[in-house]
């Protein structure tokens, strides 16, 4: 079987961001409960969170793409990934670092999801 060119991506890229959230989760989960306050814990696990829905999110694109090859699912794919580094890597980054930059870049990965969601949407519509 030949797949679609963003399937192939989509799957590949979204399997190894889920690889990496669970390495990550078990990393925050074993080795930061006893290290950071709680309340940044519960920070660190927004972000793996969010890093499974969309990494799952990913996989998704590149099913619905296979099935749907005229759909041009670019820009929900892009943003799911340029979310998951802007939102759940900047979480991360702000418990290890308490720079509180990485928290401000925070809202522009959550926007980043939000884009992605939203043009994902907008390519349901187109269906018949």
């Amino acid at each position: 079987m030949t797949l679609h060119p963003l399937a192939k991506k989509s799957l590949v890229i979204g399997s190894a961001f889920l690889c990496l959230g669970v390495l990550i989760g078990a990393f925050g989960a074993h080795g930061l409960k006893n290290i950071v306050a709680i309340e940044k814990l519960v920070t660190f696990e927004t972000g793996v969170r969010y890093h499974f829905y969309h990494a799952l999110g990913m996989i998704l694109i590149g099913l619905i793409q296979q099935t749907f090859q005229t759909l041009r699912l670019n820009v929900s794919y892009y943003a799911f990934f340029a979310g998951i580094l802007l939102f759940s890597f900047n979480c991360y980054f702000y418990v290890l670092t308490d720079i509180k930059t990485f928290a401000m870049i925070v809202p522009l990965g959550g926007l980043m999801f939000v884009l992605g969601w939203g043009a994902l949407t907008v390519q349901a519509l187109k269906l018949r």
